[in-house]
């Protein structure tokens, strides 16, 4: 069987889990009707992004994303409702630009559209492709690696409205990029959509660090849509951290291990404050001989419904995977889901997962007590070392950053 049938094979099962998710009521469906697009050339392009209201950028800056002192990222995108409104790089060999941009520069583009995600997985890719969607291209030409992260805002403003996304991110041959991407909305917004189509192509020896935060508000509904085909030796570490309201959020990136040895890690941090409705997870198949996937989930509620689903595939010898989801049940009226699943298709595989699903034990709370803490100082020790994920081979400035921004979301969101 080719990749190409392979990968077919996959979108229709893709599709068919969708199905099943809907009817049994976890997919949240959304009526789109309810939002109205807004134009692409509604807002102007900004030469100095620093211009941008100050509230605007303290919501950015919460999801890591620096407006003001760009100098330790190697690249910024900035993307306000459907409008790409500054980009550009600060790196030589790493090229920053719309994908509108990335079309008129590029004939070979169409080769990777709509390759790592299938345009009629649901009505949400077939929205952001009817509607022209523009979104972020972020490419590594080979062998060059980021000096700093690059940075990416997807800014949702205007109320009422959804924001269609396409992004294209490439990392040529032994390239390695570093990616943060922010995804928030104005304070001022009072209900909104946001769906997100990131397509990711890992070429041979190249690795790709992509941390997402998310920021979002109470009447937000979220649809990201991801996929990533990692090719010989390549690797793709994909941080997610979610720890603010939402309304509801849907996600489960694909990727697609089809080089010998290749390499993805889903790292997930979510917290759901009381009415939000996560349905997070993510899927690797692993193609090819050697190919790895690890994927760690630490989930809390403090009101809200989890559902982590977690799923990997072996289709080739000698693969490895092993898929954890921890989850901690704060208050009552929230809940966890756990879904972990595992299918090997060949022998010789090696492939595990555990979850569980608890609540703050009482004696770690007055260990921690008899030492002089408060109670709550205590139960927030606990939660912070519970959400503590170490990440292997992700950069300590980046790391740094990560960590930071999970502080920083703590004391809000529990």
């Amino acid at each position: 069987m080719s990749d190409v049938q392979k990968m077919n094979n996959q979108a229709n099962l893709e599709r068919a889990r969708l199905a099943a998710d809907k009817k049994a009521g976890a997919g949240q469906d959304i009526d789109l009707t309810q939002y109205q697009v807004t134009d692409k050339k509604a807002k102007e392009y900004l030469d100095r992004p620093e211009t941008i209201a100050e509230v605007d950028k303290a919501r950015m800056l919460e999801s890591g994303i620096m407006i003001d002192d760009r100098s330790g990222r190697s690249g910024t995108f900035v993307q306000m409702d459907n409008t790409p409104v500054h980009f550009g790089a600060g790196q030589d060999g790493i090229e920053v630009m719309s994908v509108s941009q990335a079309w008129e520069t590029y004939d070979w583009l169409k080769d990777y559209w709509w390759k790592a995600v299938a345009v009629d997985a649901d009505k949400y890719t077939a929205h952001v492709e009817l509607n022209g969607a523009d979104g972020y291209f972020i490419r590594a030409l080979p062998g060059v690696k980021t000096e700093y992260p690059v940075q990416a805002c997807l800014y949702l403003q205007h109320n009422k409205s959804v924001q269609d996304v396409h992004n294209i991110i490439i990392a040529e041959e032994g390239s390695e990029l570093h990616i943060i991407t922010g995804c928030a909305v104005a304070h001022r917004q009072e209900m909104g959509l946001h769906l997100g189509v990131s397509e990711f192509f890992i070429k041979k020896g190249a690795k790709v660090t992509f941390s997402m935060i998310h920021n979002w508000t109470e009447a937000t509904e979220v649809r990201p849509r991801t996929g990533a085909i990692i090719e010989e030796d390549g690797l793709f570490l994909s941080n997610y951290v979610i720890m603010k309201p939402v309304k509801s959020i849907q996600s489960s990136p694909i990727a697609h291990c089809i080089g010998k040895n290749a390499t993805v890690r889903f790292n997930t941090v979510m917290v759901a404050t009381p009415g939000s409705h996560m349905d997070l997870g993510s899927r690797a198949f692993l193609d090819a001989p050697g190919a790895r996937t690890e994927m760690i989930a630490r989930a809390i509620t403090a009101g809200g419904e989890i559902i982590s689903r977690g799923y990997m595939e072996g289709n080739a010898p000698d693969i490895k995977g092993h898929l954890e989801c921890r989850g901690l049940i704060l208050k009552d009226g929230g809940s966890i889901h756990a879904i972990p699943e595992l299918k090997a298709t060949v022998p010789n595989v090696d492939m595990s997962h555990e979850a569980a699903v608890g609540k703050i034990a009482e004696e770690e709370v007055e260990y921690l007590m008899a030492r002089g803490l408060t109670r709550d100082e205590a139960t927030a020790a606990i939660i912070r070392g519970f959400l503590k994920v170490d990440i292997e081979g992700l950069p300590e400035a980046l790391n740094a950053e990560l960590q930071k921004a999970i502080q920083a979301s703590e004391s809000e969101a529990l």
